[in-house]
């Protein structure tokens, strides 16, 4: 049961109705059951996982606060008589207990995701080297329970932020259930933070007909672009993808570019009936998206594309490596080498490498998207670090920084490599990436394949290919809007009723009409669901 099944649909409406004919007091549990009821569905009994994850994040929270707690306590009742410095080593051996019941929850959880996700990936390595040597490590291969690489992070955020002392842990297990679980982002997020959401979940709310009419209209634009734009782009991919060693220069750049639309258009479809669905019970889900292909640079739009991964990645992993004091001594003795500028700014550079490092892993357990993650790293640490000399360079060539033309050239170029980063993640392997790199650079500059029949050729025809343009150019045009601050669903509430339920209907229409579905088309599952 995805969210592009009818099954889906009744499921949703289902769980509204209940959700507000019962007391206020007991709505959350309705949610609580719809989840696990959601995860049951989707991955049966590994929904086990799920439970233990919640389990060990909800304990070791509480472990963490009750030591803070219980040395605070200590230190009020008898810090006046202990002498200055036995009052600091009380606090640091008590950070330091809370710190490894801290590490210990974090381990248990991050250990069952690297056991299910990873565990194949190191085994198969392990074997290349052992092999000469005539040993070899039995490999297992696991199922992957719905959504574990976003929950896990959710429940690390949880307890770290804990033992910051950023919030209280939940006292209700039941609630604390339901924040990891929440059934709308168990799919594919957004990574939500407890003091965002779960105070919204645990809250009371009445059946508004402004707000479920404001959630509907986001999860039918998310069925558009996720039938209408990707499942209609993927066969192209699929084809050019699948057969590269047919395809040369703007063949293989054209499959790159519509994968980077494809997954747009899929991800952020995902995200908006995940946020549209949560919108009708009254729950706002964070934004994970922000217009990412106005970016002029690598690293803004990795600020704007799934922001929730790249803010826990900030808090979690950057902030504390860049400022610990193992990096800080690197950053010093660097400067004798390097000099100042380099050496002052490589603390930051090292942390930010390895944060991209770790979004590639992420992805998947293949080299294909460590690959992705160093592509990315490298071209963000050399843009920051050769700003000056681009900037020089500019002025030398007498070009104003605010000028449209300047703009529209970084956009593009942003576009283009981030496209052309995308290989890594989608082509089927390593070495198949590097060889459709290498057939890249034979007939780049050659743009007959527009009018010779290549088109037609990956699967799609005329028609197809016109929608395409069609729907990129409104999808560009919403982004606009939403660029220069404009709210799309408020102006549309502002209409008249008669224009407002034409495009309500225009929209289904165009849906059912061109959206790619039924029995030829695998239109059930969202990329990011495998990561």
């Amino acid at each position: 049961m995805t969210f592009v099944s009818f099954a889906f649909v009744v499921f949703v409406a289902v769980t509204a109705v209940v959700y507000f004919l019962v007391p206020a007091k007991y709505q959350w549990c309705v949610l609580l059951a719809a989840s696990y009821l959601f995860f049951w569905f989707n991955s049966g009994w590994l929904l086990l996982f799920l439970f233990v994850a919640t389990a060990v994040a909800y304990v070791t929270a509480r472990a963490v606060y009750a030591v803070s707690a219980n040395g605070r306590a200590y230190l009020k009742e008898h810090g006046q008589e202990l002498p200055k410095q036995q009052r600091k080593d009380y606090k640091e051996k008590n950070r330091k207990k809370a710190r490894r019941v801290l590490m210990a929850g974090i381990a248990a959880d991050l250990g069952i995701l690297l056991v299910l996700k990873y565990s194949g990936f190191f085994v198969s390595n392990a074997n290349l080297m052992l092999r000469y040597a005539g040993i070899q490590i039995p490999g297992m291969t696991f199922w992957l329970p719905l959504g574990i690489s976003f929950y896990t992070l959710q429940a690390i955020a949880y307890m770290v932020d804990v033992y910051r002392g950023k919030y209280e842990p939940d006292k209700s297990f039941g609630r604390f259930m339901l924040f990891m679980s929440f059934f709308p982002q168990l799919v594919q997020g957004p990574i939500a933070r407890h003091d965002r959401l779960a105070h919204q979940l645990y809250a009371a709310h009445r059946f508004d007909y402004r707000r479920l009419t404001f959630g509907v209209q986001l999860v039918v634009w998310g069925w558009m672009k996720k039938l209408i734009l990707a499942d209609r782009v993927a066969v192209a991919v699929n084809q050019i993808f699948d057969n590269y060693s047919k395809y040369t220069g703007m063949i293989l750049f054209l499959g790159a570019a519509l994968y980077g639309l494809q997954v747009y258009a899929d991800f952020s479809g995902g995200m908006d009936m995940a946020r549209g669905v949560a919108w009708i019970f009254g729950i706002e889900l964070e934004l994970n998206f922000v217009q990412p292909y106005f970016s002029k640079s690598i690293e803004e739009f990795w600020r704007r594309w799934h922001v929730t991964l790249g803010g826990w990645m900030r808090d979690y992993v950057f902030y504390p490596l860049s400022l610990s004091k193992a990096f800080a001594a690197v950053g010093r003795k660097s400067r004798r080498f390097l000099g100042s500028f380099v050496g002052k700014r490589l603390p930051s550079f090292l942390a930010m490498f390895l944060v991209y490092f770790l979004v590639g892993f992420w992805h998947g357990a293949e080299w294909k998207y460590i690959a992705y993650g160093v592509w990315n790293g490298v071209f963000i640490t050399s843009g920051i670090l050769l700003t000056e000399f681009y900037d020089k360079a500019r002025q030398k060539c007498g070009i104003r920084s605010g000028s449209v033309c300047w703009r529209a050239f970084q956009i593009l170029r942003t576009f283009c490599l981030v496209s052309l980063g995308r290989i890594f993640s989608r082509a089927n392997g390593l070495m198949a990436a590097l060889h459709m790199f290498g057939r890249m650079r034979y007939r780049w500059y050659d743009p007959t394949f527009l009018v010779d029949g290549s088109l037609e050729a990956l699967g799609l025809d005329h028609y197809h290919w016109l929608l395409v343009l069609l729907f990129i150019g409104i999808l560009l045009f919403a982004d606009y809007l939403h660029e220069k601050g404009v709210n799309i669903r408020e102006g549309i509430a502002r209409q008249h009723i008669v224009f407002r339920w034409l495009l309500f209907y225009g929209a289904v229409i165009s849906l059912l009409v061109f959206g790619m579905y039924g029995p030829v088309y695998d239109s059930v599952s969202f990329i990011y669901e495998k990561f």
